[in-house]
Order: C-alpha cells, then sequence, then structure tokens
C-alpha cells in the first residue's frame, strides 16, 4: 500500500467501524486496522473504501510482519466487558478483555525490532480504573512503563461534545523520548482527572507515580446541542409505540421518575428524554423492573443490543401528549457524533452492536488536537477559539 508521506501514520485495534478513523481526521492516514467481528469489519470496508489496511483477524494471530512501518500512534479500544462493572468484574483475565495481551506482544515485537510505537492510546470504559480492586490499572501503568512509555490516564465524557453520557478512560502513554514540554500541568485538572483517577494515583507504588503524566487539555465549550435537536422527525428503523405500550412505560416509573414527566409536561414545549429499563428491589425487598427516564437534554450510555434492558427509549413530551419509541440508529449515530453520511448496518441490533462498543468521535478529535498531533510533531498544541486554559480547575492531590 502506498503511504502519504505527508500524513501521520497509525494502527487501529479493535477498529470496528472505523470511529477512531474519523476523529483522528485528515492529518492521520491508517496503516493498519484490525478487528475479529465479521459485521464491524464489514461496516469499516463499506465506510473505508477498499478497506484493504483492515485485516479481519484475531488480534492473537497478528505478527509484526502485519504491521507497516512508519506508524506514529497505536489506539486500541480493546473489548470492554470484562472491565466494565456489568462484567462482574472477571478484569483483564477475562476472555475478551484478556485481548489486550495479543495487541501488547506486537508493541513489544515493535520495540525488540527497533521501531515502537512513539503514541499509545489506550481507551475503555472508566470500570477500568477499579477492576478487580485497582490491579488491572496498576497492571496496565506497570506494563506500559517497564516497557519505556510514561502514562497520563484521562477520564473524557462525551457529553461535552454530543448530548450523551458516556465516560471513558484513556491512557496516553508515550515513549520517554517524546517530547511533552508544553502538553503537562503539575495538578490534576477535575474536569479531565476525577476524584476517582486521583485517588487512584496515590495507590500507585512511587516508581508508576514516577512515570505518570497530568496531560493538559482545555475545557471546550459549553455544548449547544440537546438531545432533542438530534431526533429525527421521522425516524428510520423503528416504529412509535402504542398508547398502550407507552402507558406501560409510565407504570412502571416509580414517583421519582413520574414528578419528571410531569414537570416536563408544565414546560409548555417539546421535551424529549430516554429511558433505559432496569431491575430494581422495591421497599419489601422484591426485585422489580423498573423504568428510569433522564430529561436533561443528554441521552443515557448507548449500549450494544444484548436484550431488551440495553435498549434505549426515546418519549417526547408536549403537554397532554406523551410518545414513546426505540432510538433509531441514525439518532445513535449522531449521538456518536457520526456524520448522517456514515452508512449503518441494515439490522437494528448490529447497528447498536457497532454504536454501543464505538468511540465518541468529536472526543477523539479533541485528543487529537491537543495532545495527539502535537505529541506527534514535536510541536505546541493549537490555541483554542476560547481562553480556556485561563480557567483551569486545578486541585492538589488529594
Amino acid at each position: 500500500m502506498k503511504r502519504d508521506m505527508e500524513k501521520l501514520g497509525f494502527y487501529d485495534f479493535f477498529a470496528g467501524g472505523g470511529m477512531a478513523n474519523i476523529g483522528l481526521g485528515e492529518r492521520w492516514q491508517c496503516l493498519m486496522a484490525n478487528d475479529y467481528d465479521a459485521k464491524k469489519a464489514e461496516s469499516y470496508r463499506v465506510n473505508f473504501p477498499p478497506g484493504y489496511e483492515l485485516i479481519q483477524r484475531d488480534v492473537f494471530e497478528l505478527t509484526v510482519d502485519d504491521l507497516p512501518p512508519g506508524a506514529r500512534l497505536a489506539w486500541a479500544s480493546f473489548p470492554c466487558q470484562d472491565l466494565s462493572l456489568a462484567g462482574k468484574g472477571r478484569g483483564r483475565n477475562g476472555h475478551r478483555s484478556g485481548s489486550f495481551w495479543g495487541f501488547w506482544r506486537l508493541m513489544t515485537d515493535l520495540i525488540a525490532e527497533g521501531r515502537p510505537a512513539p503514541i499509545i492510546v489506550l481507551e475503555n470504559v472508566t470500570g477500568t480504573i477499579s477492576a478487580n480492586k485497582g490491579e488491572d490499572f496498576r497492571t496496565l501503568l506497570a506494563t506500559l512503563t517497564t516497557a519505556g512509555y510514561r502514562a497520563g490516564p484521562l477520564v473524557i465524557n462525551a457529553h461535552h461534545f454530543v448530548p450523551q453520557s458516556r465516560p471513558r478512560l484513556f491512557i496516553v502513554a508515550v515513549r520517554e523520548n517524546v517530547a511533552i514540554d508544553g502538553l503537562t500541568t503539575p495538578l490534576p485538572h477535575t474536569l479531565w482527572h476525577p476524584k476517582t483517577l486521583q485517588r487512584a494515583y496515590l495507590r500507585l507504588p512511587h516508581e508508576l507515580q514516577r512515570s505518570w503524566v497530568w496531560w493538559r487539555l482545555p475545557v471546550p465549550e459549553v455544548r449547544e446541542r440537546q438531545l432533542i435537536d438530534l431526533l429525527e422527525e421521522r425516524p428510520t428503523g423503528v416504529e412509535w409505540h402504542t398508547p398502550e405500550q407507552t402507558q406501560r412505560l409510565l407504570d412502571l416509573m416509580d414517583a421519582n421518575n413520574l414528578e419528571k414527566v410531569k414537570r416536563a409536561q408544565q414546560q409548555g414545549r417539546r421535551v424529549a428524554g430516554t429511558i433505559y429499563k432496569r431491575i430494581r428491589k422495591d421497599k419489601t425487598g422484591r426485585r422489580r423492573q423498573r423504568a428510569e427516564i433522564r430529561i436533561d437534554g443528554v441521552s443515557g450510555c448507548l449500549r450494544t443490543a444484548r436484550g431488551g434492558s440495553s435498549r434505549q427509549i426515546v418519549m417526547i413530551i408536549e403537554g397532554d401528549s406523551i410518545r414513546s419509541r426505540l432510538i433509531s440508529p441514525r439518532e445513535g449515530a449522531r449521538l456518536m457524533g457520526l456524520p448522517d453520511s456514515y452508512r449503518l448496518p441494515e439490522k437494528y441490533n448490529d447497528a447498536f452492536n457497532l454504536l454501543g462498543d464505538g468511540l465518541a468521535v468529536p472526543v477523539v478529535s479533541w485528543l487529537e488536537q491537543f495532545l495527539l498531533r502535537p505529541l506527534a510533531l514535536n510541536e505546541p498544541p493549537e490555541a483554542p477559539q476560547q481562553s480556556a486554559f485561563l480557567n483551569l480547575s486545578l486541585t492538589p492531590v488529594p
């Protein structure tokens, strides 16, 4: 494959539908993408034709011969099921998250060949920080440090950029010879380094603390677009519920959630909320299904389509009119920051398996603009449009 030498090369492991590729933008060129899932690989090829760089194979079956030279970045959004709270705490030894070690074998083989990836980004759910009583997080950092990297964890919630609550952990690691001047801060910033991350830092042994980097990112402008702005007037792939189905949802709500609906009815305008069904214990200790709604202009975190409770429901409230339906695939794509030109799988479950495992594109773009590109080019970051660095919420590590 002929590579445009003016672009920055990168590898995209566990690539899914190529959302890291979109987020990194035109300054970058994917030299190798890998995913084992056939349906996700199909989506990748459809959106990045002809997709010759994609290798549909288990990461454990790859070798360094599959990795073309010249990559400045290795991105790895390794499977999160065993590290998330829903994964019942199996941690890094779980069958799926164990695939990290297939990725890491390739990174160490590149080091042995004298062509290490200067920058590595690991992305996963925030449960990674506490999984297995914090041991998995410490192991990830120790693995990077032992191999000659400095690591800076960040927690970024997509709701800063799109109306979806989607906090994710990003560990941005660089080789010790990569210049980081002007890209770090001596103290954590509460927006990117929440208390959970600060406490995890304090629990680390001193040698890992010395290799820890507090990355410096600007504060994004206040997001203007709300959930209702992204909804389709005539949704495709879903149908409106019958009045009886909508009433059933209302019947599943407790008093607090019904009060949210009533307040929305009193606003005198069209209001959108999202609902997930969850199992909760009632006052007698019995487990009951509940419908829980949020009406704050932001959707809940998109999930893969693993069952009925994983499907997010939209409720539109306008005075006495209350309607409900599943969120549509195109709406889900918009909540991930994907353009409407992005081609989604035809089947509903396939679309949400792709989206639920995916990356919020604007988050990747933010990292690219203010951290990854400056690191790759050894250049200062672009100045944000607003004086975002002037109002940092810096705190000493408690």
